[in-house]
């Protein structure tokens, strides 16, 4: 769902709006006048390219023909919400941020159409039955949004992206409103993320660790179509209800366009909770050499606390410093988080011993308590966490009983 990142690409869309924008205001203030317009939603299932391509893609097609005594004009693009350019500057920092600019790009449709047909993915296209008067609101609103001053938004995954903005921009072309059939059953956000991600545990690994407990809220309906798949499927089911109580369907018409290449999953044996175990594994078998050989390994402390630490800062920035939605709380900061990085140095100088000791004794109580928070909040476990975090536990409650029995270097 999220997005195409080819320069050369962003590049051929935002060109193709701008030279587009004026005639496509022509058409639409003609639409009324004898042009024909078709318009749909395309809905392109996910890939495994990329990781933003786990999610699928959402955009709107334009086909329209204009019929006159002295010409036949046709013409057939694609409004696409979904461009975003690595090469802005602070690309990086600004996506970690949570202030991201993605544009809409206007791109023809066959272009669009070949780019997911060589990914193998299924292109759906639903027809919209749309009045003349709401093709033409859709179709002006469309073009205003492609003009180089409008073309520009700022992201927001679950609430400002790719298919949400299509959506938006169909419901307030509608004459009256759309009536949406409700969905059985109760989702939250995470739910839909790693469903998309069930292929991918270390997608699903990175997010579970980084979005928190409003992420497990159950959804509303319309909230659920950040997700391309759910937005086509509560378009096939919706209707239109003018302000006079009458009613029609929303979509006319299904098909597909390019039918989806059907790969094996790829299926590894490292997966989260397979490395996490072996991590914990390690970790315990040095544990045990330091136990038989009354010795303190105190590079093995340094260096997990400080890893720890730094995964801490990460989600520290993620919870505390970003814009990003749904990220805070997160329980995950009970037992990652950038303290551990002070309690690395005072294991690293000797002569802090006893501030380590304390250091140690609060991060064990944390420990044991972190799993409360996941069930007051509450909040999603991935199970790849547990051996991590008895890591942690594990060398706390070392030092604590060797610090206790004097047994130190």
């Amino acid at each position: 769902m999220l997005k195409r990142k080819r320069n050369l690409r962003c590049g051929k869309g935002l060109l193709a709006g701008f030279l587009l924008s004026i005639a496509l205001t022509i058409s639409g203030q003609t639409a009324n006048s004898g042009n024909h317009l078709r318009i749909s939603l395309l809905t392109c299932s996910p890939s495994d390219d990329d990781v933003y391509t786990l999610y699928g893609h959402t955009a709107i097609r334009i086909q329209e023909r204009l019929e006159t005594e002295s010409f036949i004009r046709t013409s057939d693009y694609v409004f696409n919400y979904g461009i975003f350019d690595f090469s802005k500057p602070n690309f990086i920092y600004r996506f970690a941020y949570g202030e991201t600019d993605y544009i809409l790009g206007v791109i023809d449709f066959e272009s669009y159409l070949n780019e997911y047909r060589m990914r193998g993915s299924e292109v759906c296209e639903q027809m919209l039955n749309l009045d003349s008067t709401e093709q033409a609101a859709l179709l002006r609103a469309l073009t205003t949004n492609a003009l180089p001053e409008n073309r520009v938004y700022r992201y927001n995954f679950f609430f400002d992206n790719c298919a949400t903005r299509p959506a938006m921009m169909i419901e307030q072309a509608v004459h009256g409103k759309i009536a949406y059939a409700e969905r059985p059953g109760e989702e939250s956000f995470r739910d839909l993320i790693n469903r998309c991600t069930r292929y991918h545990p270390w997608n699903t690994f990175g997010c579970d660790l980084a979005l928190g407990s409003p992420t497990d809220r159950t959804m509303t309906l319309r909230e659920s179509f950040f997700i391309p798949a759910r937005l086509k499927e509560a378009f096939a089911e919706a209707w239109i209800i003018r302000p006079d109580g009458s009613k029609r369907r929303l979509v006319s018409d299904t098909q597909i366009l390019t039918e989806e290449v059907k790969d094996e999953p790829q299926k590894t044996f490292f997966t989260p909770f397979v490395c996490s175990l072996i991590f914990f594994a390690m970790v315990a078998l040095l544990t045990l050499i330091e136990t038989r050989q009354k010795t303190c390994l105190r590079w093995l402390d340094v260096g997990l606390f400080f890893l720890a630490g730094a995964a801490g800062c990460v989600l520290f920035f993620l919870s505390f410093l970003s814009v990003h939605p749904c990220v805070w709380p997160n329980v995950s900061l009970g037992w990652l988080h950038p303290l551990h990085w002070a309690g690395a140095v005072l294991m690293a100088v000797k002569k802090l011993n006893k501030a380590a000791y304390c250091y140690h004794f609060i991060n064990f109580a944390a420990l044991c308590a972190v799993p409360i928070g996941w069930i007051l909040l509450p909040q999603h476990l991935n199970i790849a966490f547990i051996p991590l975090m008895l890591s942690l536990m594990l060398r706390s409650g070392k030092y604590l009983i060797r610090r206790k029995t004097k047994r130190f270097e």
